[in-house]
């Protein structure tokens, strides 16, 4: 069933692994806003692999880039997991806490993102235009966007929408199995780069629609919000 939270829910916070890789951390006096910026530094990595992938003639040098991708991709989720895990369980909040939770995040989504378009550099173009490039930043903009929508929707009260289809988790995990399955394009009948460029449009769509769909709640607790102060009145 569908509903508002404040905080993503997410499973693995409850598992014995998760609880003592904080404890580790927070033994180890790392604070949470350095380990949200720890994820940036790992999508980051991540993006230079992909941009880079596209730079080699090499089988097997691609395949490890790719791969070194796909690799980076969790542990960013990880640590987006690790860094709230401190600020709620272990009580390490700070004034600045909320910053540090956004808007890495955000920065994340379009290095990862925006690099798979360019991982895609000169496989369609129209009229001078890089489609696989437009793809990518197009996508990493409705990304922002979902997040925007949350965002707007919790200042103004309605609650965060963490809804799908494409939430942060979902997209990221996409893009991760889009790098796995691209290792295999030389050995298919098709120019390498495609698997990527149907992983971004798979993430820009879904992207759209999840904004289109927390845009619809949150409009519908505001009007729900108004009607049940016109009937007090």
């Amino acid at each position: 069933m569908e509903h508002r939270t404040d905080r993503r829910a997410i499973p693995q916070r409850s598992t014995r692994w998760a609880a003592k890789a904080a404890d580790t951390l927070a033994a180890a006096k790392l604070t949470p806003n350095q380990i949200s910026v720890g994820s940036v530094i790992f999508a980051a990595a991540g993006a230079a692999a992909l941009i880079a992938s596209t730079y080699t003639d090499n089988d097997a040098a691609r395949s490890v880039l790719l791969a070194a991708t796909a690799v980076c991709i969790p542990l960013r989720l990880l640590l987006n997991m690790l860094d709230g895990m401190l600020a709620v369980e272990k009580g390490m909040s700070s004034p600045v806490g909320d910053i540090y939770n956004e808007l890495p995040d955000r920065i994340a989504d379009v290095l990862l993102i925006a690099a798979a378009g360019f991982a895609t550099a000169g496989l369609v173009t129209a009229g001078g235009i890089d489609v696989g490039i437009v793809l990518g930043f197009t996508a990493a903009i409705l990304a922002v966007l979902t997040a925007y929508i949350r965002s707007l929707g919790a200042a103004l009260g309605t609650g965060s929408f963490f809804d799908g289809p494409l939430a942060k988790p979902h997209r990221m995990w996409l893009l991760m199995l889009g790098c796995l399955a691209a290792i295999a394009e030389p050995w298919l009948p098709w120019t390498p780069g495609w698997v990527l460029f149907a992983t971004l449009a798979l993430i820009a769509l879904g992207s759209l629609l999840t904004c289109l769909r927390r845009l619809r709640r949150v409009t519908a607790v505001l009007r729900s919000r108004a009607q049940s102060s016109a009937e007090e009145a």
